[in-house]
């Protein structure tokens, strides 16, 4: 039988069938080998970077321009999902003690730099115009992160086009040993601070969770006399104090209470507030007791308690206080679950598609305000493709503008990754001011994420497979390797030590911080994995998106300085 179909179908470059059967040979081998685990680490999807590296070393290609907007368009659609999943949570991550840690994980970022750029001054040829390119790349492999790396070849080509450097073959050489150092730094800062894993878990244990957005429940029974025939509105404006009444007993009569409610001499209520307000708000109204007689009265006047999700649009961005849930629907609001997360649901608390809310009142009153809400889980099955399209074509348009800096010869611009990564921030916190549903299930984000990596992965890969090798056997590769791993080690070491000898971190905490700096799931799986708490979850969390935008924002701050 003639196979000349066959061949035709590996070789010729210019057939759409081969270049679609390139990238999904490249990715599903990449993929597959990436689960390999050894030692119990694995490298992921990264290995898509390898596997196209192989496939470019062997001829197995395509043209140019079509492994240039792939690349391109996967890194564009993989940095938006990004900041569309830590935009809501950007802004507040600089609260309280997260001042500190992201301080330290700046101080890492900027410390990866510093010694990147002592190895090339130590150790390479400063004549030569392709090394700090291809240390650039080693950077962002000793950090693990591909962002970073997808920002700086962008803004190498806007400068160099063709001539760019391969800076991918650098980032191949230090990203193996990359994610085996970030791992054992933190196991390093354990044994250089002396610290004891069950002593840590202990004094987690004993800590108190955050008490300003965790919800308390309590009975009370109305024992200040100031309090009679005052109004609930009153009493709050008066305390200062968020609380939400959703239930009065009173002469075995079961009230669902309004702003405007009054409240009397031993009444018997049901206060839902902030943790941390707990015992002032007791202390002034009155002492806490059991009131069985709820759950009775409850039954007799068709009382009930339910979740309702959050499905309409035009419920995204209003608040509790604006939605009058009391005075005209009958009922409260008790508590919103966002994310996972438990809040009190504060009457100025922007409302979000995808929010669940606790909504107490009589069955109808219930039903009617699950109908205003939505409560239709089906509607967020699908993504808000229309927003992610929208806030690209604005991240493009504002990542594309010039801006003049003193000192740099060349216009700033943001490019194909840093735009659209600010603009997805912004929308993903602002965007319901503007109309915006930005809400997408986390399996969606993680898709279209997960689709722009390793179509970006795949095309770098394959654009530097044909001078890998000889970058690494016969030219400085090894060199590459050791810096890479002296990158990753000595910030880490330096900041973990700070972090826990200073400031007096909690060690889980510490490692999901050093974790987020390096924008790194492996070690935060491996951090998760050596605690019972979600210490490391919320340390990684806390970092994570300062950390992400400054890696972007960084690789191309040096690629416009250093190299144009």
């Amino acid at each position: 039988m003639d196979m000349d179909w066959l061949l035709n179908l590996f070789t010729n470059t210019e057939s759409i069938a081969h270049i679609a059967l390139l990238y999904a040979i490249v990715i599903a081998v990449g993929v597959y080998l990436g689960k390999i685990k050894i030692g119990g680490i694995s490298l992921g999807v990264t290995f898509v970077l390898f596997a196209g590296i192989v496939a470019g070393h062997f001829g197995f290609t395509a043209p140019l321009p079509t492994l240039n907007f792939v690349q391109d368009f996967g890194l564009i659609l993989f940095v938006f999902m990004i900041g569309l999943q830590v935009g809501p949570g950007f802004f507040s991550s600089f609260k309280e003690g997260g001042v500190r840690l992201n301080l330290m994980a700046v101080s890492i970022i900027l410390l990866n730099i510093a010694v990147m750029f002592a190895c090339y001054f130590i150790f390479f040829d400063t004549s030569d115009p392709c090394n700090l390119p291809m240390m650039i790349g080693t950077l962002y492999g000793a950090v693990t992160n591909t962002p970073g790396l997808g920002a700086a070849q962008e803004a190498l080509t806007s400068i160099m086009g063709d001539a760019t450097p391969a800076i991918a073959n650098g980032y191949a050489c230090a990203y193996p040993l990359g994610v085996i150092g970030i791992i054992g730094a933190t196991i390093a800062v354990r044994y250089l601070c002396h610290i004891k894993l069950d002593q840590e878990e202990d004094a987690l244990n004993s800590k108190e969770d955050d008490a300003t957005s965790k919800p308390h429940f309590m009975h009370l029974i109305v024992k200040n006399e100031f309090l009679a025939g005052h109004t609930i509105l009153e009493i709050h404006d008066f305390l200062k104090r968020d609380f939400i009444c959703s239930r009065i007993l009173r002469n075995e009569e079961l009230i669902i209470p309004k702003s405007s409610t009054s409240l009397e001499l031993e009444d018997k209520i049901f206060i839902v507030c902030p943790e941390a307000d707990a015992t002032a708000i007791q202390a002034f109204i009155g002492r806490e007791t059991v009131v069985p007689e709820f759950a009775e009265q409850e039954k007799t006047k068709q009382m009930i308690s339910r979740r309702i999700l959050i499905t309409r649009p035009e419920i995204n961005g209003k608040t509790p206080a604006k939605m009058h849930f009391s005075s005209v629907y009958g009922v409260n609001v008790t508590r919103v679950t966002r994310q996972g997360m438990e809040i009190f649901a504060r009457p100025d608390l922007p409302l979000q598609v995808g929010d669940k809310v606790m909504v107490v009142g009589d069955k109808v009153s219930v039903g009617r305000v699950s109908s205003l809400l939505g409560n239709m889980e089906k509607r967020l099955d699908t993504p808000n493709i229309a927003t992610i399209f929208v806030g690209i074509i604005i991240g493009l348009i504002f990542g594309s503008m010039p801006f003049a800096v003193p000192g740099i010869p060349v216009p700033l611009k943001l490019g194909l990754a840093g735009g659209p990564l600010i603009i997805a921030i912004l929308i993903g916190r602002y965007g319901y001011k503007a109309k915006l549903v930005t809400y997408t299930t986390t399996s969606a984000n993680l898709m279209l994420r997960e689709i722009g990596l390793v179509l970006f992965l795949s095309s770098v890969g394959i654009k530097a497979g044909a001078d890998f090798v000889k970058t690494v056997v016969d030219g400085d590769g090894l060199l590459y390797v050791g810096c890479g791993f002296l990158i990753t080690i000595l910030p880490l070491l330096i900041m973990g030590v700070i972090t826990r000898k200073v400031f007096n971190f909690n060690y889980f905490t510490i490692m999901g911080m050093m974790a987020g700096a390096c924008t790194d799931p492996p070690a935060l799986a491996f951090a998760n994995a050596t605690c019972t708490k979600d210490a490391p979850s919320i340390g990684y969390s806390t970092v994570y998106p300062l950390s992400m935008f400054l890696r972007i924002f960084t690789a191309q701050l040096i690629v416009l300085i250093c190299c144009s």
